[in-house]
């Protein structure tokens, strides 16, 4: 039995200490994600010890703080995350319809066909944007019934898991669709304009992850999300970064895409929102994502029920203030931004290549 508790340790250990190491491998960044599951295994790993393990030798006593060590380290990650943990972004305290903007982001699963249970839940919950991944042309033809009640659109369908759609009830100016880093991952930018007369610029990613059956690194992935941040980051407008990131919110470069941008996270003393894998409820972790400036506040941010996919959608809604929410408290040192300049390089892009559609209405 202590020998069985010596290996269950070690593996535990490697699995805390790998992902200090900034290696962009696919097996390495993987352990990024489950950090709740590897915090609830070694908890429970640690309870059986203390209640099995003879505490008279120093190997037991080894044995259980190496244990403590590593669920200390994965809380610390996580535990932003929890509805205990201060929140980020202030409840909204104002009741103006015109000020508010309410996002789905789902991705649908190329090959789930139950298309009616979203579009069902959008007509639930009547979203002002819809935005969807993974749509491809056969999914356009489903959800293009929306188009009475979400007359603008920017469509994106591929048979690559890599299709984009937004349809949105308020009007979009200066749509692009882009291919920052990878010629067949696309996203969608675009300036919206709120009945409030706000103009909201709005990035909708899907870069691909770290994956054997993808990108061997997350290089590619991670280049996106800070070429994103560098560009967002000198806006001066209300700014929106929504879609399935590929990453989590406890990932050491989601922490950097929010350093470099300064965008905040409503989830953060609310909750994980977990929405991928809707099958497995063992095996789940926030994939899709949704960080905003601090013009807004919150009015609500929930999950949605299963629609077929792997997938649950995520709900939102913010309220256009002014001012409302500090920074937020993650600041960019010399390492991250030199960190962040290197990912960029490496794909040899910037922040130049994200389009800046406030500043194309200008010129026009």
């Amino acid at each position: 039995m202590f020998l069985v508790f010596v290996l269950l340790t070690l593996i535990f250990l490697i699995f805390t200490l790998l992902p200090i190491q900034r290696s962009t491998v696919w097996w390495i960044r993987g352990l990024d994600f489950p950090r709740l599951q590897i915090f609830i295994a070694i908890t429970i790993l640690v309870g059986v010890e203390i209640l099995l393990l003879d505490f008279s030798t120093i190997s037991a006593w080894l044995l259980v703080l190496t244990g403590l060590f590593c669920a200390a380290y994965q809380a610390w990650w996580i535990i932003p995350y929890i509805r205990v943990f201060p929140k980020e972004v202030k409840s909204t305290k104002i009741d103006d319809p015109l000020r508010r903007i309410k996002i789905i982001i789902a991705n649908v699963l190329t090959s789930n066909r139950n298309s009616s249970n979203l579009i069902e839940q959008v007509r639930q919950n009547k979203p002002d944007i819809l935005v969807t991944l993974e749509s491809d042309c056969w999914w356009q033809s489903q959800l293009d019934v929306l188009e009475d009640d979400y007359p603008y659109t920017v469509k994106c369908p591929l048979d690559n898991l890599y299709g984009m759609h937004v349809y949105s009830r308020f009007p979009l100016m200066n749509t692009e669709i882009e291919y920052l880093v990878e010629d067949d991952r696309p996203s969608i930018h675009a300036l919206v304009m709120m009945p409030s007369g706000h103009k909201v610029r709005a990035h909708f990613l899907h870069p691909a992850p770290p994956s054997p059956t993808e990108n061997l690194k997350s290089s590619e992935r991670d280049a996106e999300l800070i070429i994103v941040a560098k560009s967002v980051a000198e806006s001066k407008i209300p700014i929106i970064v929504t879609g399935d990131l590929n990453d989590v919110a406890w990932s050491e470069t989601t922490r950097l895409f929010r350093k470099i941008s300064g965008l905040l996270d409503p989830r953060i003393g609310r909750g994980m929102f977990n929405t991928f894998h809707a099958e497995y409820w063992f095996l789940r972790w926030p994939l899709d994502h949704i960080f905003h400036s601090h013009h807004f506040t919150l009015q609500q941010i929930r999950r949605l029920k299963k629609f077929g996919s792997d997938h649950f959608a995520l709900l939102t809604e913010l309220v256009v203030e002014t001012d409302v929410n500090d920074d937020n408290d993650l600041k960019p040192d010399a390492d991250d931004l030199a960190w962040a300049q290197a990912k960029a390089r490496k794909h040899h892009v910037s922040k130049y290549d994200v389009p800046e559609p406030e500043k194309l209405m200008t010129r026009n």
